[in-house]
């Protein structure tokens, strides 16, 4: 799908404040609310938009540790890979898994409210998974950029 400079304002405006109304685009964008209306569900049939949602503060939810986690499984076959990750989607301190190249198998972004929580998980949860062969946690000093969207131009 082709997106002019419109839809990328469009796009921007909604990652930065998905409330705002199609009333409000039009003023900023100068064009009438049924164009923005119609723009905005020609980019959400296309995929481009996959749903909205709010973004929460993890420190105001008590989350002050943040955590991750690579992971090597015990062998990288098509059953443990099904299992590893089945299971992490069962697991909520679990908010973002990558399956990556290099010397791990997946990448886990994590947060706790202390490291009390953090070793909990670990010891009851996480290395209670038959695939994983070893762990290697990195602690969050601080958070330098942590953006949810993407910036268009």
């Amino acid at each position: 799908m082709n997106l002019d400079k419109n839809d990328l304002k469009i796009l921007n405006a909604l990652q930065e404040n998905s409330k705002i109304t199609h009333k409000q685009l039009s003023l900023n964008l100068n064009l009438s609310t049924t164009a923005i209306y119609e723009r905005i569900k020609k980019l959400e049939r296309s995929g481009i938009i996959k749903n909205y949602q709010a973004v929460l503060d993890r420190r105001a939810l008590g989350k002050e540790l943040l955590v991750l986690s690579h992971i090597k499984l015990v062998k990288h076959s098509q059953q443990n890979i099904s299992e590893f990750e089945k299971k992490i989607f069962s697991l909520n301190e679990v908010q973002e898994c990558f399956h990556v190249s290099g010397d791990y198998d997946y990448i886990l972004k994590m947060s706790f409210q202390n490291m009390d929580a953090y070793r909990d998980f670990m010891v009851n949860k996480l290395t209670t998974i038959p695939s994983i062969g070893s762990t290697h946690s990195l602690f969050v000093i601080n958070e330098v950029k942590n953006e949810v969207g993407f910036r268009l131009e």
